[in-house]
């Protein structure tokens, strides 16, 4: 059964509501265009798509490179939006997207950031997979278009940024896998299709990774995104910045990547060919198209006068390896910058062949899409019933259980009178964080926790997030003086923290802890504290409030997240999200400046570092960390003691740094191995734990700036009470377990390393292992701690 409009009611609407089809190119009954070769799908994407730009004037071309392309009428060519927005579920934020009557809403997933503290690689494909069936439903019936520009994979460096919640936190390697799944999810037609096939390359849509790179500054005391100018490390842009986008070039094979508004050592990234010919294209190998952030060429002439002129700054851009304008500076400027020799026509004929590739491969110029794959999708195919519970699935599993004395899980039967307070906890729009779309609906936390207990009172506590005056304090207080329980929804919103606004403390607006203090002092039940905000927050008051017994973190939900949020406090679900960020102490805010973009930790500035990985000061809550209702133990089952290196044939080691020898010279195949661990359940309830694996390798003259320890692999098990599950971790010694030195270059360190499974705030068990050059003895061992 489908929980909104289906086909048959669309039919019905027809007349009010006409379900339309987008226009498509290659029209079979259309004999004028449709015998042109780049309709012929025998040919190869390239021979059909230089055949189409072989045919287009300059003043046509150019008018191709932006996002509302123009598309070209008199070969049958329709115009295209190539703007739209999947963050989290298909969205109406871009201008290639809409709801209406037909199709009303799509499902709303998590914010990005919740999502990923699941730790599940496997829930984020299936995410992409719902996504992206949505927006091809959506495209079908002429509201959507099929190139969508996400996911944000910028590393969040700093708690301050207003679109950490965008992201999937802040370990490279999460960021990466999210990444890597999310976009398979989108972009994958499903099957195994032979490298010869037909569909081999074929696109269900098209995913962007973006923001390219060294980008996670919006607007933070007088910096913003459009002028600043990130200064970067060679080791903090190759060990940090990068990986995301280089993982989702490489192993998710992504069909576009957007650069960002800010420069990165003096240079717009929109502009520089380093970044984007050199490294996107030609050292990872993209496939696809490379698009500006929306009028970032505008803004390097305009705003920073990077430029002597329009021409000057589109023909950089097309030089650099910018194919897509987003905005209309291409389309405005490239016929006279052509025109002025400032860049070649072939320049932008290639640009054109990146965009028209993309196109193909999404099955464009095939003729009538309701005759090709994907063609059956319709309005009856968006807010499923499956799609809406595994919006549910994905809150429920990121939800973080950061502190609980025995609170939680409060108890349906004993619990006969619920008090409900604070500025979030009737919350609906919030819960979809931003770049979101119109949900399916909605169960805020005041419906969901009304559907277990019949006696609830609310209570705001205060107007808004921002909570400018106590006047309604008292009336909180006073129904948590009457309740069995109190439970409180503080935190945030896009008032606070989003796209263009940074925040310059960590504590709670306003008069939001006084709201929590007076509740948890006049309360005669328990106290149940819920964070709903995506960064970070000092609740270090709170934390050490006796009275409150349990505390939550739900960054912002999606549609479903009240219920989530309802069946984690009762118990009905047993929480097992885990932080995907630090927990710094408001300190943090006073001492770092946010435009510092360095990582590491240095004493002579009295710089503590960035995220869990460099950070030398104290945390509230450390990366990773996340409770259960039940307990689990783990032990190593099976782990390599010796690891044997050998440099590439007619190859020998650049060991000219002792005992870091460059990675580059090594022979890397067959360099991986596997850990097997044992996970047991010795608790009352069936739970899901997430491991953990960090890495910390041996001291070494040749590298200085080794992180603290590093995730090198993490895995998501459900396991039943009593019993035991076996995880096994697989990893690539010269992709995970090398460190970057001050050039940028990676090495691999000699000598004893070690891996601990578990984050800090749990018992942890380690394994020693040794990586030595052929010809060398040593041995490994493991123990816990």
């Amino acid at each position: 059964m489908k929980t909104q409009i289906s086909l048959a009611l669309c039919l019905l609407l027809f007349l009010l509501v006409p379900c339309n089809s987008q226009p498509f190119a290659c029209d079979k009954n259309n004999p004028k265009t449709s015998q042109f070769p780049f309709c012929d799908t025998s040919l190869s994407y390239e021979a059909r798509t230089k055949d189409l730009v072989s045919r287009l004037t300059l003043q046509e071309k150019v008018q191709q490179l932006v996002n509302q392309a123009t598309g070209i009428s008199r070969l049958g060519v329709p115009a295209y939006e190539w703007w739209s927005e999947a963050l989290h579920g298909v969205s109406n934020l871009g201008p290639g997207t809409r709801f209406n009557a037909t199709v009303p809403g799509a499902t709303s997933f998590p914010a990005v950031i919740l999502s990923a503290a699941s730790f599940n690689a496997t829930l984020w494909l299936k995410m992409g997979q719902v996504v992206s069936t949505e927006a091809r439903a959506m495209y079908n019936a002429g509201l959507a278009g099929l190139t969508y520009w996400s996911p944000n994979v910028n590393v969040f460096r700093d708690p301050r940024w207003g679109r950490g919640q965008e992201t999937p936190g802040e370990d490279p390697l999460v960021v990466s896998k999210y990444a890597v799944n999310y976009v398979r999810g989108l972009q994958d037609v499903g099957g195994e299709p032979k490298p010869n096939s037909t569909n081999y390359d074929r696109l269900k849509v098209s995913s962007c990774c973006k923001h390219y790179t060294a980008y996670d500054l919006d607007n933070w005391k007088g910096f913003d995104r459009f002028h600043f100018d990130a200064k970067v490390t060679k080791q903090d842009l190759e060990d940090t910045y990068q990986p995301p986008f280089k993982s989702c070039v490489e192993e998710g094979h992504v069909s576009s990547v957007m650069c960002s508004y800010n420069r990165v050592n003096g240079i717009p990234t929109c502009a520089d060919p380093d970044l984007l010919q050199g490294i996107i294209r030609g050292q990872w190998g993209l496939d696809g198209y490379i698009v500006s952030d929306c009028d970032s060429v505008n803004v390097y002439f305009n705003a920073i006068n990077y430029t002597a002129t329009p021409e000057d700054a589109v023909a950089l851009a097309l030089k650099a390896g910018l194919n897509m304008n987003c905005g209309d500076y291409l389309g405005k400027f490239t016929v006279n910058a052509v025109n002025l020799k400032k860049v070649e026509e072939s320049i932008v004929d290639q640009a054109l062949i990146y965009n028209y590739i993309v196109l193909m491969r999404l099955g464009f110029f095939d003729g009538n899409p309701k005759l090709l794959p994907f063609g059956n999708l319709g309005p009856s195919d968006v807010c499923t019933d499956d799609h809406q519970l595994l919006a549910l699935d994905a809150a429920k599993q990121g939800i973080v259980l950061l502190d609980n004395n025995g609170a939680l899980p409060l108890s349906q039967n004993i619990t006969k009178n619920l008090a409900v307070i604070g500025p979030n906890a009737n919350a609906t729009t919030v819960m979809i964080s931003n770049y979101a779309g119109i949900p399916c609906h909605y169960t805020s936390p005041l419906q969901g926790l009304q559907r277990y207990v019949s006696a609830v009172t609310y209570e705001a506590g205060c107007s808004d997030v921002k909570c400018s005056t106590d006047t309604l304090i008292a009336p909180a207080v006073q129904a948590a003086a009457k309740a069995d329980v109190a439970v409180l929804v503080v935190g945030l919103d896009q008032s606070i923290e989003t796209e263009g606004l940074d925040r310059v403390n960590l504590t709670l607006p306003g008069y939001q802890e006084k709201l929590v203090t007076d509740v948890a002092n006049a309360a005669n039940g328990k106290v149940i504290l819920v964070i709903m905000a995506a960064g970070p927050i000092d609740i270090s008051f709170a934390k050490n409030m006796s009275k409150i017994g349990g505390i939550l973190w739900v960054g912002y939900p999606g549609q479903a997240g009240g219920e989530a949020i309802a069946q984690v406090i009762f118990g009905d679900y047993n929480p097992g999200g885990r932080s995907p960020f630090t927990w710094y102490p408001q300190e943090y805010a006073d001492e770092v400046p946010m435009s510092d973009m360095n990582m590491r930790a240095n004493t002579s500035t009295n710089f503590p570092g960035r995220t869990y990985r460099f950070y030398t000061g104290k945390s509230i809550y450390e990366f990773g960390h996340g409770l259960s209702y039940t307990s689990f133990s783990k032990f190593i089952i099976s782990a390599p003691s010796t690891i044997l290196i050998q440099s590439k044939p007619n190859n020998i080691y650049d060991n000219s740094n002792g005992d870091a020898i460059d990675v580059a010279s090594i022979n890397c195949n067959n360099l991986q191995f596997n850990l097997v661990i044992g996970v047991k359940n010795n608790g009352p309830m069936n739970g899901a734990h997430v491991v953990l694996l960090f890495w910390k390798p041996p001291s070494s003259k040749g590298v200085t700036g080794a992180p603290n320890e590093q995730l090198v692999g993490f895995e998501r098990v459900d396991v039943k009470r009593g019993k035991t599950q076996n995880v096994t971790l697989s990893l690539d010694v010269c992709k995970e377990l090398t460190l970057v030195d001050a050039e940028g270059n990676r090495k691999l360190i000699i000598g004893q390393h070690t891996l601990f499974a578990g984050s800090t705030n749990e018992h942890r068990i380690r394994h020693h292992f040794v990586v030595r050059q052929a010809g060398n003895a040593n041995v490994g061992s493991s123990s816990s701690m």
